[in-house]
């Protein structure tokens, strides 16, 4: 998720999102508006004795808002440094912590598959969200009587920060709980199965969730949806990554002898001929045996087709280009192409040497044939030497 870098802390780059930009004042509103009945329930749940009548004159009403909708996400802030510090301790890397609409979302490189590890990174969030709240509740205690506005924000706080720790407990998937649900899954099946019921537990809640919202507060309506479109997201990717344990881009590449290749002098009326005829729609370009740029569909289109026979290749595709070897992993390639938009990734040698090419349909492909239970023969060799041994015609990379 990107946003505005603001600082670091523990080596970690703390981030805004824009949309925090417009949560922020919305909650600060929100809150200011219903001083009275938070200053009710802060009375009867902690014996405050504020006077209510006193917080809604003048601009104090909005000034309250503002500083428990600041204190709400320092909370959020640090539950998600919770999860961080223990996800560092384990030996996970940590991209960012980013402020958003929803809340916080710690960015990991990588997520843990060990259940132990899950469970207590997942878990330190909550844990460390009561720890503010009894925090909050001790600023509370130590604020001299008289100090309205002060008690009214570090007991709302207090409550606040409580109700998100066990809110956040739910077994949603990907929410805390959910990840915790899933960590106990874990314990006694392969992860990608334990978090495909994750999942599904998960977009049950947020089912339940959305309805609740549509009666009570559309905020947990997009809550909802955002559990949903994660659960989802997630359990797919997970998915992929088991599928493609060991697989390496060498295995599914189109090998440089299978390669439709163009010239750098081909004209655009030329490519997209070709393109119609062979039912590609992009083309490395070679320059003798050199691999020089990349043409794709989209760069043929910017082209007027009644210009397409004065332009040639060299003057619209792409030279800046993104490449993999033939050692890398099918699931790191994956994440190359959906990072940077493409639909295929030329695969270079030690050598400098264009081997092959990977597109989004090679990978697919694979993993619809990995998963009716087809490996690539050079992976059964890899995996199981014993077995490759026996000799198999089917010596080539999977198609």
């Amino acid at each position: 998720m990107r946003g505005i870098t603001i600082g670091r802390l523990f080596g970690i780059p703390i981030k805004l999102n824009w949309t925090f930009l417009l949560v922020l004042p919305l909650f600060a509103y929100l809150i200011g508006s219903d001083v009275a009945a938070i200053a009710t329930v802060v009375n009867e749940t902690m014996g405050a004795g504020i006077d209510v009548a006193s917080l809604e004159a003048g601009t104090t009403p909005w000034l309250i808002g503002l500083a428990s909708a600041l204190g709400l996400f320092a909370g959020v802030l640090v539950h998600e440094f919770g999860h961080s510090l223990v996800a560092i301790r384990y030996g996970y890397a940590i991209d960012s912590i980013t402020l958003w609409l929803l809340g916080g979302m710690a960015n990991f490189a990588e997520l843990p598959e060990d259940w132990k590890q899950e469970f207590w990174i997942a878990v330190a969030g909550p844990i460390t969200s009561i720890g503010v709240g009894v925090v909050c509740y001790g600023l509370f205690l130590a604020t001299p009587a008289g100090l309205d506005p002060l008690l009214l924000v570090f007991g709302y706080l207090a409550v606040l920060n409580v109700v998100l720790a066990v809110f956040n407990m739910l077994p949603a998937f990907p929410m805390d709980g959910g990840r915790v649900l899933r960590a106990l899954l874990a314990r006694g099946k392969p992860h990608a199965k334990a978090t495909q019921q994750a999942a599904e537990v998960g977009k049950v809640f947020a089912f339940l969730l959305g309805i609740i919202g549509l009666f009570s507060n559309l905020f947990l309506v997009l809550l909802a949806f955002f559990i949903y479109i994660a659960a989802s997201g997630e359990a797919q990717q997970t998915t992929l990554k088991a599928a493609f344990q060991d697989v390496q881009v060498a295995d599914v590449m189109t090998p440089r002898e299978d390669l439709d290749v163009v010239s750098e002098e081909t004209t655009v009326a030329e490519l997209v001929d070709r393109m119609f005829r062979e039912r590609h729609t992009g083309y490395p370009v070679l320059d003798g045996d050199d691999l020089v740029g990349l043409v794709t569909l989209e760069d043929a289109r910017e082209v007027r087709e009644v210009e397409r026979d004065a332009y040639e290749v060299a003057e619209i595709m792409e030279r800046d280009i993104k490449s993999v070897t033939p050692d890398t992993d099918a699931m790191e390639a994956l994440r190359l192409l959906q990072e940077h938009g493409v639909g295929r990734l030329p695969v270079i040698d030690a050598n400098g040497n264009l081997v092959g090419l990977v597109s989004r349909t090679d990978l697919m492909t694979a993993f619809n044939v990995i998963q009716t239970g087809g490996r690539p023969a050079s992976l059964r060799q890899r995996v199981l030497p014993s077995e490759g041994a026996a000799g198999s015609d089917d010596a080539g990379p999977l198609r």
